[in-house]
């Protein structure tokens, strides 16, 4: 009985120490798998968390100023109208008797200086 239980004590040490020969392989493979795993990680370029909630912050200020712009152009294009409708209003009031600008004649073209004409340059 003492041989057997002997062999199963050796037996036991045995598979206790592939077992912790697996567990020491295990350990280095998730280094290893680990270290890879970051390597791609840092050639892809990608940001942090915190750039990226910056960066987010920024894109959400712009929208809202982008709004208030785009009412503030409205506003402004709403007034023009007004103004341009008055204008043709007061225009058809004063009546068609004043020649307007595309009426006139159109001035002759002042004529070119000649090359000799121009003092010399030091």
């Amino acid at each position: 009985m003492q041989t057997e239980n002997r062999f199963f004590d050796d037996l036991a040490r045995v598979a206790g120490g592939a077992l912790n020969t697996l567990t020491g392989i295990k350990g280095e493979i998730e280094a290893m798998v680990r270290q890879q795993f970051e390597r791609i990680l840092a050639d892809m370029n990608l940001i942090t968390r915190d750039e990226f909630e910056a960066v987010q912050a920024m894109a959400a200020k712009a929208r809202a100023e982008q709004e208030t712009l785009t009412a503030r152009v409205a506003a402004l294009e709403a007034a023009l109208a007004k103004t341009k409708a008055k204008s043709e209003v007061q225009a058809k009031a004063e009546g068609a008797g004043a020649p307007t600008r595309a009426a006139k004649a159109p001035r002759k073209a002042a004529p070119r200086r000649k090359k000799s004409d121009t003092p010399p340059q030091p």
